[in-house]
């Protein structure tokens, strides 16, 4: 029982520093309310798929150096489960809805995918990889694509030259370049950029899957974690050892890819990629509906509100 109240204090104190990291609460003008209180059930404004975005207006961007070098003492992963995924793409709807993206930029695509004709098939979603030994980052010129100290992959279009160079480095294709110019909101294009946020967004430029490091400041969830309706994507700190899914479940990092062989795409080029992939085996939801794989609401769940990163239970 002991160590039970010891790792939920640990627990607290993560939460609580990524907190005093942005200033606390006080960055949201909602003076009195601790998001990180054990209790908080996320903030309302920040539903998956109906992101408000004001509320980036409210918070004031890091400094480049600050997004350069990134949360200090932390190293986030990601773990997605195949034999949860069911195909409803709610995080790439999620994902585009928050960064703006168009239709032919997903910056999380999910594959179908079927190992034999007689099996039955299973879905694949595909981020950024984030990885720890990064090829893209190596050829960059400028120095425009960089890794931080908290494992996160992010671009600097203040610094991108659109040569392309880390596209054709990157072995698992998920960067895009803006071959014209990008969809942009009033609120958006007034937004003071930052590597972070990504806003403006510009032509001629590369972009990609970044972990949501700006919502990781507030101690939220990336997007797609708050989206996924099967609980299929996990995010937490590979330091803390600990993952937490859509519906604020926490478990052991560790214990999680050993129960369930986890695995790393492609980790044999040597990339070392943070994200980690549970097979689709004993899948736990049965086959969906051909027809409703592409319907981006699953059981009118995308617009509810989503649980804070200080809503993890241990």
């Amino acid at each position: 029982m002991e160590n039970s109240e010891n790792k939920k204090a640990t627990r607290r104190k993560f939460l609580r520093t990524i907190g005093l990291t942005i200033g606390g609460s006080a960055l949201f003008g909602l003076a009195g309310i601790d998001l990180f209180d054990d209790t908080a059930k996320g903030c309302s404004k920040c539903s998956a798929g109906n992101v408000d975005k004001s509320l980036s207006q409210i918070n004031k961007p890091v400094t480049n150096e600050e997004a350069r070098k990134g949360i200090a003492g932390r190293k986030f992963v990601m773990v997605i489960d195949l034999a949860k995924c069911d195909g409803c793409k709610t995080c790439t709807v999620s994902c585009q809805n928050m960064h703006n993206t168009e239709s032919d930029r997903e910056w999380i695509k999910v594959y179908k995918m079927k190992d034999a004709k007689s099996t039955s098939p299973y879905f694949f979603p595909k981020p950024c990889y984030h990885c720890d030994n990064p090829p893209c980052t190596k050829v960059c010129p400028v120095n425009a694509t960089f890794k931080r100290q908290d494992g996160i992959v992010l671009v600097d279009n203040e610094r991108c030259i659109g040569c392309r160079s880390c596209m054709a480095a990157c072995p698992y294709s998920t960067r895009y370049f803006n071959w014209s110019h990008p969809i942009q909101s009033p609120e958006t294009v007034k937004m003071t950029y930052s590597p972070e946020q990504s806003f403006p967004r510009r032509m001629g430029t590369v972009e990609k899957c970044d972990f949501c490091p700006d919502m990781i400041r507030q101690g939220k969830m990336p997007s797609c974690v708050t989206a996924c309706p099967m609980n299929a994507l996990y995010f937490g700190d590979q330091n803390e050892n600990a993952v937490t899914d859509h519906s604020g479940n926490t478990l052991k990092l560790s214990q999680l890819l050993e129960d369930n062989a986890g695995y790393r795409y492609l980790e044999e080029l040597g990339t070392e990629p943070r994200v980690y992939y549970l097979p689709p085996k004993n899948r736990k939801y049965p086959k969906p509906n051909e027809n409703e794989i592409n319907h981006p609401v699953k059981d009118n769940k995308l617009n509810e509100p989503q649980p804070a990163m200080g809503n993890m239970k241990m």
